[in-house]
């Protein structure tokens, strides 16, 4: 398979960036995204070019390191998945295709495809640890958890931490993220103890990183490559209410 490729080039922060053509051939159909991208930098070398910078880590859809947005779309066109789950015989042979970074103002180009997707982390600290103990494995008993809050919170906990929905939201909004990240200790009587001082402390930091506000597109549920549902959402508004009354009630 032949492609042409219009791929984002900057060379740091501070410089413009621009769409660089590239051409790449004879690849098999099995080929993954990424791969292509190996291949492409292996030729760029050996012509004495500067290789693309991109991030991977994992290459199996568990780390969600390689956030790409590819002809528009967060990961690319095969959802649900990563950009490291696609691959090349999702495209029509001889296509031209677009690759560029995610494009959310809270997630600041460092080179090329390259982002800083730091302010996730520092969403997630805010919301700090819980006190119950966690170092061993309990009785099975001895925390009785409805099987329903138990899937529920594994459901939330999926999420990979990519991006991606913001990348995906017009408003480049985290709501998912935080909504999941909350959702799935606020669920568990584990996460009780902190449950209202995490919830506004994540929102807090969220607001404060510039992330935009929801106007439940759902882009960001149809783009999720753990396929984390748009009405935990709905759950972090409730939490945070909740969290928001007591606080101004006194308790």
């Amino acid at each position: 398979m032949n492609f042409k490729l219009k791929i984002w080039r900057q060379p740091n922060a501070k410089s413009p960036g621009k769409l660089v053509n590239y051409e790449v051939r004879d690849l098999s159909p099995h080929t993954s995204f990424l791969e292509m991208l190996d291949i492409l930098n292996e030729d760029l070398l050996r012509r004495a070019e500067e290789p693309i910078a991109f991030d991977s880590d994992c290459r199996e859809g568990i780390c969600g390191t390689c956030s790409l947005t590819i002809n528009g779309e967060a990961h690319g066109p095969d959802h649900p998945g990563a950009v490291c789950e696609l691959y090349m015989r999702k495209f029509r042979d001889r296509a031209t295709i677009m690759v560029e970074p995610f494009r959310v103002g809270s997630f600041p180009i460092v080179k090329d495809l390259v982002i800083d997707r730091s302010a996730l982390d520092r969403i997630v600290q805010a919301g700090g640890f819980i006190s119950a103990r966690a170092g061993s494995a309990p009785e099975a008993n001895s925390i009785l958890v409805p099987k329903h809050d138990a899937d529920l919170a594994m459901e939330a906990a999926a999420c990979i931490g990519c991006g991606a929905c913001a990348a995906a939201c017009p408003n480049g909004s985290a709501m998912l993220f935080t909504a999941a990240k909350v959702s799935h200790l606020a669920v568990l009587p584990q996460g009780h103890p902190e449950r209202d001082n995490r919830v506004l402390k994540m929102v807090r930091v969220m607001d404060a990183e510039g992330f935009g506000n929801c106007t439940n597109t759902y882009e960001c549920e149809a783009v999720c490559p753990a396929e984390i549902r748009a009405s935990f959402i709905a759950k972090l508004n409730r939490e945070y209410a909740r969290a928001s009354m007591q606080r101004g009630a006194g308790e």
